[in-house]
């Protein structure tokens, strides 16, 4: 799926989160300044979301551990989901990581990555 003009008119890629272990669809979300890390909550499968296994180092957390992302209405499983803003040849400018909260619907996008893209799970 590709989204055009939400930032700079260039294109974006967007890829749903989807669980390699069960196929669901639904997970718990960790989140610091260097990526996040995502629970199925069926399974309890883990997988790095993007490329935050690359950052996802306990040197990294020196000032900002890892935590669980939550909703206001106090959820914490979320559908999940990436956008690739692409350069002009293709290449990845910047990712950005929407979660949308499963109880109320709440769209954000957690605060370590550009958020131009924010509620784009609609």
């Amino acid at each position: 799926m590709f989204l055009r003009g939400a930032v700079d008119g260039r294109p974006v890629k967007i890829a749903p989160s989807a669980c390699e272990g069960c196929g669901g669809g639904v997970f718990f979300v960790l989140v610091n300044a260097s990526g996040a890390e995502r629970e199925c909550s069926g399974c309890g499968s883990r997988a790095f979301i993007a490329d935050s296994e690359e950052y996802w180092n306990e040197e990294s957390w020196e000032d900002d551990e890892p935590g669980a992302a939550g909703c206001p209405c106090g959820s914490e499983e979320f559908e999940a989901a990436v956008a690739f803003s692409l350069g002009d040849d293709g290449s990845v400018r910047w990712v950005t990581v929407g979660l949308q909260c499963m109880k109320d619907g709440f769209c954000q996008a957690p605060g370590f990555v550009e958020t131009e893209l924010g509620g784009f799970l609609e």
